[in-house]
């Protein structure tokens, strides 16, 4: 699990702090920037469509370029550019920077995905990959601790200075692991460059049931989670809850994420991918209708079922594509998942943002996205009802 453990603090830097932690300051950033509505929602949107770009590129040239060194150039400079939020004061630089850490994140993730496949056994391949997926929650929790034991007394530009501190320790960690890994042989039953050739890679994904079933989800996943996450702390300020709600409530869900990501990850390896995802989909969905019912009462037990959900997602759906395909025909399809993410979400944000502006109140957004996350449910079951007893295994030499 050591391999898990370390790409899991990958995720805390990338996905927990790169993607997330300015989610969390933002109320509090405005205090001294004048951050906008707008701002917020073209930030929204245009590091969805930087995480869109950086998983399409790295779908088409992935296979092309060393994984270890894509993980440890995208974790160096997302160190550099966490400490540097600390010193910015310009809403544009701010969201070129953001835009940059989005377009990292997405990169990392796929070579996470490429290196943990190649070194780990099919069957246990969803179990590793949750694991280190749940690394996101870690981040989410340690935002919360940020908000509520650092920023008081520190202020906000000391929660990006200490996300830079940890990412500096955990490049040198990543670099120990990779150093051990390149003298270990893969677990590989099929030559490690088995790929889908660029320009068959959107008819195999269309043709193959199971990426594209996981292409829809993830589509679906981030026009439902990307809202949710980066409009959460500035709905409940207008709510006039106190900050420090949104605090308990991201680190209820960074706590939930870290056992999530292994107990689903498990429960998919030894019965079914559709099974982990039905369960995690549903008790979402259920935390959502609370929410939109009462978000004084619930916006915690909202953060539990985001947890429950959003953290283990990526490596439930990796560990399924990974049971037919080669690792590095999974990190291609893994990266269109990440596309088709980066899409919904960038289309989540503008209507959050377009709603906002319109009804002055956020109420809506998050009625669309629990019937978003009801919808995934839904699809769910069907395939659950229409597949064969087993998962179905595609060709591992496309």
């Amino acid at each position: 699990m050591r391999i898990s453990a370390v790409f899991g603090l990958n995720q805390i830097v990338s996905h927990g702090f790169g993607l997330f932690l300015f989610a969390a300051l933002v109320p509090l950033m405005r205090e001294s920037i004048a951050i906008t509505n707008w701002h917020l929602a073209a930030i929204g949107a245009l590091t969805q469509l930087s995480y869109l770009a950086g998983a399409l590129l790295l779908g088409f040239i992935g296979n092309k370029v060393c994984s270890a060194r894509l993980v440890l150039a995208t974790g160096s400079l997302t160190t550099i550019l966490l400490y540097s939020m600390s010193q910015l004061q310009h809403p544009l630089i701010i969201t070129v920077v953001l835009v940059v850490l989005a377009a990292s994140a997405a990169i990392s993730w796929g070579a996470i995905v490429e290196i943990v496949g190649r070194h780990s056994k099919p069957e246990r391949c969803s179990t590793y990959l949750s694991f280190a997926s749940s690394g996101t929650a870690w981040g989410y929790g340690l935002n919360g601790l940020l908000i509520l034991m650092v920023v008081p007394t520190l202020g906000w530009q000391s929660s990006w200075q200490i996300a830079a501190l940890v990412g500096l320790i955990v490049v040198s960690l990543t670099w120990r692991l990779l150093t051990k890994l390149n003298r270990q042989p893969s677990t590989h039953t099929i030559p490690v460059q088995a790929m889908i050739p660029a320009s068959k890679l959107f008819s195999t994904i269309i043709r193959e049931r199971t990426a594209l079933f996981a292409c829809v989800v993830s589509l679906l996943l981030g026009f439902s989670t990307m809202p949710f996450a980066n409009w959460l702390s500035t709905y409940l300020n207008e709510l006039q809850l106190p900050a420090t709600l949104g605090g308990y409530t991201w680190t209820i869900a960074g706590v939930t994420g870290m056992f999530a990501g292994v107990i689903t990850g498990w429960i998919a390896d030894r019965t079914s991918h559709a099974t982990a995802l039905m369960i995690i989909f549903t008790g979402f969905a259920l935390s959502l209708m609370a929410f939109v019912y009462d978000p004084t009462q619930f916006a915690v037990l909202a953060g539990f079922g985001y947890g429950l959900m959003y953290f283990p997602v990526w490596g439930i759906l990796a560990g399924w594509i990974r049971q037919s395909f080669s690792s590095t025909a999974t990190m291609q399809i893994c990266s269109i998942c990440m596309v088709t993410f980066g899409l919904g979400g960038a289309l989540g944000n503008l209507l959050a943002g377009y709603i906002r502006d319109a009804t002055g109140s956020l109420e809506l957004v998050y009625i669309i996205v629990t019937l978003t996350v009801i919808l995934m449910a839904l699809l769910t079951l069907i395939i659950m009802r229409t597949s064969p007893s087993s998962d179905s295994k595609l060709s591992l030499t496309v």
